[in-house]
């Protein structure tokens, strides 16, 4: 007898406290292979499935759209479709949002035939995700996880979606550069909902001039890599922890504490070291590690960040253009970095190079922030000038239209299928 037809056998609720006792015990994972979290006969009560194929270990790309969907308009209502146990089980009790785990292709299919789905929307490009855009009679829109000048965020698996939603014209201009052959048409500019959530800031007010360094992951290749840990991050957190009057907070990319690269770790031990030492030569300082929580909880009582290319620079723009930024550069080839990162030609460039005179470069900008109307420019060309609170409403508003035109565009297929595609012939009889 095959798992499905067993699980057909047990009902739901005798399913679901079964699985709350293998969670007790830690054989969940083990033995609960099917589907789980809803009932499949009735699917999940949602317009809209936040569809999530990946580990534990990314879940920071959907994360931080949770907020967003949970403050839905009462016309969309959205759900979470997760394939793996433990991205399951980490989400428990996270989100007020349904959640639903598939763990096989056909649990998926039948989700998606049970439930009243109208759309699936996607925050990255997971290789499963090509399993989700399976089905037609859904819209499909990728939204992404955030606004980088990173090379990840163009894919051309982006032609795959009926819908690309962005954040402005750097975006559309970045897809534009990379792809061949893709219908423009397909992008949607809706700034940054993400970034309309506004946290409580998570640390003091301070009379420090208050120094952020959050510098990202290594990528999953080189090409893809734009983390200054293994070359200057030692050295960053040295001279800001030398500037005068100075708070220095150290906010790592959650992939960065389990990193296997040894040079990476040793740059993070040295850093948490001397963290702690400045903090015990001073307890008035107020110098931080936050290896967890929400770094834009950090932003509304930073003076000034230090950064890699990633999205927390331009969050930081989008956030706080009147503050300054210091971006660094792995390369060592500025030139290039200011066709790659538009955002460069608006802060100082930290590289090999010069990394023997960082702590020159944090005091002058500590003592003269001369970027301030570049800073303008770029956040304009980043997000189309939208302002903060405004983003939501866009991304509520494309998600319907998107919706209402594939459901018209639905129709016209059905139509033709139902009539049949193939040349009309009629035969006639032999002899005639």
């Amino acid at each position: 007898m095959s798992p499905q037809s067993l699980r057909s056998l047990v009902p739901q609720p005798v399913a679901s406290a079964i699985a709350t006792v293998l969670d007790a015990i830690g054989l969940r994972e083990k033995y609960v292979r099917g589907p789980h979290g809803f009932d499949p006969k009735r699917g999940v009560s949602a317009d809209v499935a936040v569809y999530y194929p990946d580990n534990v270990s990314k879940l920071y790309q959907l994360t931080q759209w949770l907020p967003v969907f949970e403050n839905h308009p009462s016309d969309l209502t959205f759900a979470v479709v997760v394939r793996n146990i433990h991205t399951f089980k980490e989400l428990e009790g996270k989100t007020s949002l349904p959640l639903a785990h598939v763990p096989n292709f056909t649990d998926l299919m039948n989700l998606y035939r049970v439930s009243p789905f109208k759309a699936v929307v996607y925050v990255n490009n997971g290789v499963a995700n090509f399993q989700s855009l399976n089905v037609g009679e859904l819209a499909h829109v990728h939204i992404n996880h955030g606004e980088s000048d990173k090379i990840c965020m163009v894919s051309n698996q982006a032609k795959a979606y009926d819908r690309v939603f962005v954040a402005g014209e750097a975006a559309v201009q970045r897809h534009r550069a990379a792809l061949s052959e893709f219908n423009e048409k397909n992008l949607v500019r809706i700034g940054r909902p993400q970034l309309d959530q506004h946290p409580d800031p998570s640390i003091s007010e301070s009379t420090r001039f208050t120094i952020l360094y959050a510098p990202t992951w290594a990528g999953e290749d080189e090409a893809n890599n734009y983390t200054s840990m293994e070359f200057m991050g030692a050295k960053i957190i040295d001279a800001s922890l030398a500037q005068e009057n100075s708070r220095v907070i150290y906010k790592p990319h959650p992939r960065i504490i389990d990193a296997t690269d040894e040079r990476i770790q040793k740059n993070h031990q040295h850093i948490v070291k001397a963290i702690k030492s400045a903090n015990q030569r001073d307890s008035s300082a107020g110098h931080e590690i936050r290896e967890a929580g929400d770094i834009l909880a950090l932003f509304p009582r930073t003076d000034l960040l230090i950064s890699d290319v990633s999205s927390v620079g331009l969050d930081f723009l989008y956030l706080r253009p009147e503050a300054p930024l210091i971006l660094t550069d792995r390369r060592d080839n500025v030139e290039q970095l200011r066709i790659d990162a538009p955002i460069s030609v608006a802060t100082p460039v930290l590289t090999k190079s010069n990394i023997g005179e960082v702590a020159k470069i944090i005091n002058d900008v500590i003592s003269l922030d001369s970027y301030v109307e570049e800073r303008k420019q770029l956040r304009a060309f980043y997000f189309d000038n939208v302002q903060t609170g405004q983003s939501s409403e866009r991304f509520f508003t494309a998600l319907r239209e998107t919706i209402e035109q594939h459901s018209k565009d639905l129709a016209r297929a059905r139509s033709l299928a139902a009539t049949g595609t193939g040349p009309h012939i009629t035969r006639k009889e032999d002899g005639q």
